[in-house]
Parts: C-alpha cells; structure tokens; sequence
C-alpha cells in the first residue's frame, strides 16, 4: 500500500484563505465530531476529525488549547485546498 504524502499551504497562505473553522456533527458518523474549514467566503475547504485534532494538543494547558488547536489546523490545510 502506497501512502500518498500530503502537501500543506503554508501558515501565511492558509490564514488568507481560511475565514472560519467551525465544530461540527459528522453526518456520516453518528456521535463523532469534525471540525470544517471554510473560506473567507463561507465555502467548505476541509475538515479535521476532532479527536485526532484533540489527541495533537492533549499536552497543551485548557487555557491554551483553542488557540493550539487553530495553529495546528493552520499549519496543515492541505495545498489542493487552492484549486477549489
């Protein structure tokens, strides 16, 4: 099995893009949450499954976590995120 590897915007790129990243019910998974990204015009970008999210910055302070939690999806919004 061949893994493909990910390309990511960079921090400065992603943070023109991205106007807003809401928790979300997963539709597809009853009892799980996502967390979606979408654009400065209110379009769906990606989405990151709240509990790997979660699991990334369990070792951050409470106070600390939502702002960990945007770094964290800012550092990763995949590249193909541009030709949408």
């Amino acid at each position: 099995m061949t893994e493909e590897k990910i390309a990511f915007l960079s921090v400065k790129e992603a943070s023109q893009r991205v106007g807003a990243i809401q928790e979300e019910e997963d539709i597809e998974r009853v009892d799980k949450r996502i967390l979606t990204v979408y654009s400065k015009d209110d379009k769906e970008l990606c989405w990151f499954d709240y509990e790997e999210v979660m699991k990334e910055v369990e070792d951050i302070p409470k106070g600390e976590k939502k702002e960990a939690v945007h770094n964290y999806i800012m550092s990763h919004i995949p590249d193909w995120v541009s030709e949408l």
